[in-house]
């Protein structure tokens, strides 16, 4: 296992608490402190999934020194401080980050280039490193903050910076790729699960975690299509880490979370992509995990997706059944949003069933739980529930039970609502807008949505978007002599689709 240039022979030292960072939160709770740096990463247009546990590992002095996403917010928040003030070490000081610049040449503020790990090959596309790290280390800066597809890590400190090294780029401008375990032990192929591993410890379950949250972030931007295959890999090595076991109770913990949230990750991107059965697999497996671990929590999402799932295949009792699962082991778990959710979920149920009844009270529900507010027992997972996807799935109710007028108005208001950096959400918030204004009779302005759609196709891979407007095509073609309709009907002729 070679994840560093560097190595020695002394044991690592325990990390020095971070107490200048702790005074700088003052009297604000780690979730609250968490909120305030992803509002100030929006001020100054980064990206970062600050939580509560990231703020504690920089203030336990785990996180040494942030990664440059991180570097630029913390110096926005408190401007006039240099990293140093706010109890960080220099890059250059952290072990396995001493470049082959002198310090005088790197950038300045704890930019010093890092080495390649032996295992890298020279093409490989390292989500830090510019073409030639070793020698422009200023190009990659450069391209760290310039890059708004650079994929972000939360938690970039030596101990943590090998963890996912490779981005996997395919399809022209759409940026999809799947987490690396390399310093695991696991390379990213078939064999991978069959290979002896070492018992695992915290930083495979940091790996674990942050595999997770790499192709969220990637989903979220560009749909499941290009990622679906390449995300089954780390998931096979997760499941290799738990073979193996784990050094500590609280690592085994992690791993069993970690391996479940990865199998529900991957189940929902075979879902988006229209493979219904293996995301059933993925979603079973996570359950299974759930239940063997005792954890509500992993519990309540796999019924959630299972739910989502099963309304979408086409079997709405069983959706509604699955949310209703869901929502009793949620119950304890004190997250408004959590429940909001599941009733949400249970709500497309009744609608797949035709109980406007029982819909609408669903509905209602979940309204009144959204309207509570977020709070600290949020799951992390729930970074994409906010207004926009509250009336992106109220369109969904409305339009299984025929209320076209009405799903429409919920979906123009998702699309108008959703934050930019969710591209796939916006491109199905507008395909179920340009479904329902075809469907409701008004086609010029369902052919306006429909070519934006086409346009945000570019970036987004999604089968389950392709197959959203295929229908709606479907239903404009009586109308191709409407304005606007013809031009969406050659345009959507002549689009490539997903392989």
């Amino acid at each position: 296992m070679a994840s560093s240039a560097v190595t020695s022979s002394q044991p690592p030292r325990p990390p020095r608490p971070n107490l200048a960072f702790r005074r700088l939160r003052g009297q604000r709770s780690p979730a609250e402190f968490a909120a305030a740096v992803r509002r100030a990463a929006r001020e100054i247009g980064e990206r970062v999934s600050c939580d509560a546990r990231y703020i504690g590992r920089v203030e336990a002095g785990e996180i040494r020194c942030p990664n440059y996403a991180y570097e630029r917010v913390f110096l926005h928040m408190f401007p006039g401080r240099t990293l140093t003030d706010l109890g960080f070490a220099p890059r250059s000081s952290v072990r396995g980050r001493a470049g082959r610049v002198s310090e005088d040449d790197a950038p300045p503020s704890c930019t010093t280039s890092r080495e390649r790990a032996p295992h890298e090959t020279r093409d490989a596309s390292h989500p830090y490193d510019s073409q030639d790290p070793h020698t422009d280390p200023d190009r990659r800066v450069a391209r760290d903050r310039q890059d708004p597809y650079h994929p972000y890590h939360p938690y970039e400190d030596h101990e943590e910076s090998d963890v996912l090294r490779r981005a996997f780029m395919t399809r022209g401008g759409a940026t999809v790729a799947a987490a690396s375990l390399g310093p695991l032990g696991l390379a990213l192929d078939a064999s991978a699960a069959d290979r002896p591993v070492r018992r695992a410890g915290a930083s495979d379950a940091g790996a674990l975690e942050e595999a997770v949250r790499r192709i969220r972030l990637l989903d979220d931007r560009h749909g499941a299509d290009g990622l679906y295959r390449r995300a089954a890999a780390p998931l096979r090595a997760a499941y290799a880490l738990l073979d193996a076991g784990a050094t500590r109770q609280a690592t085994a913990d992690r791993l069993h979370s970690g391996a479940g949230e990865l199998a529900i990750s991957v189940g929902w991107l075979a879902h988006d992509s229209g493979r219904f059965d293996d995301a059933r697999s993925h979603y079973a497996e996570a359950l299974a995990t759930a239940r063997m671990t005792a954890d509500p929590g992993l519990e309540a999402h796999a019924f959630c997706n299972m739910a989502f799932l099963a309304r979408d295949a086409g079997r709405p009792r069983e959706a509604v059944r699955a949310a209703q699962a869901a929502q009793r082991v949620a119950r304890g778990l004190g997250s408004g949003r959590l429940m909001s959710l599941l009733a949400l979920r249970e709500a497309g149920g009744w609608a797949g069933l035709a109980d406007r009844t029982a819909c609408e009270q669903a509905l209602t529900r979940a309204q009144a739980l959204y309207g509570r507010g977020p709070s600290d027992a949020d799951p992390e997972w729930m970074t994409f529930y906010g207004e926009a996807e509250l009336e992106g799935l109220e369109a969904q109710c409305w339009s299984m039970l025929g209320d076209w007028p009405r799903a429409a108005r919920h979906a123009r208001r998702a699309a108008e609502l959703q934050d930019p950096h969710f591209t796939r959400n916006i491109a199905l918030y507008t395909a179920e807008l340009a479904d329902d204004l075809a469907r409701g009779g008004r086609p010029d302005e369902a052919a306006s949505a429909g070519m934006r759609v086409l346009e945000l196709l570019d970036q987004v891979q999604s089968s389950r978007i392709q197959t959203m407007l295929a229908g709606t095509a479907r239903v404009l073609l009586p109308h191709r002599r409407a304005s606007g309709v013809s031009a969406f009907l050659e345009k959507h002729a002549s689009a490539p689709r997903t392989a």
